[in-house]
């Protein structure tokens, strides 16, 4: 008999068209309806940090310089938890492509049609 190889399995990033600083709602979970800012984005694992989203306590043992005891934090969330606001309609929408006459690809909200600017800082 051969033997199986056994490791790691290789993670390869997932494509999104959410970016960081854009407003989100959060469609599925404990924060469903939460609408918050995405603070960072993790494309090899699929998740992201929203802003006042899934908190959770971390009990940190007392280090050098620092002091321990429980520490609330936002714990990442998947992507497809996730639904970008459109900044003009005001509502959770799904997002498309669309390439400009200048050949710039931008996105679209595909209830109104309206680009989606890249979300300021």
């Amino acid at each position: 008999m051969m033997a199986r190889k056994r490791g790691k399995k290789k993670l390869e990033k997932v494509r999104t068209y959410l970016r960081k600083n854009d407003r989100v709602m959060i469609i599925a979970g404990k924060d469903k309806g939460k609408v918050g800012k995405i603070l960072s984005i993790d494309r090899k694992k699929g998740r992201a940090i929203v802003e006042d989203a899934n908190i959770v306590k971390r009990h940190l043992k007392p280090g050098p310089g620092t002091q321990g005891g429980i520490v609330e934090k936002p714990a990442p969330i998947h992507l497809s938890n996730l639904m970008l606001i459109c900044p003009k309609c005001t509502d959770p929408v799904r997002i498309g492509r669309k390439i400009l006459e200048d050949g710039k690809k931008v996105r679209v909200c595909k209830k109104c049609g309206e680009i989606i600017e890249p979300a300021s800082k």
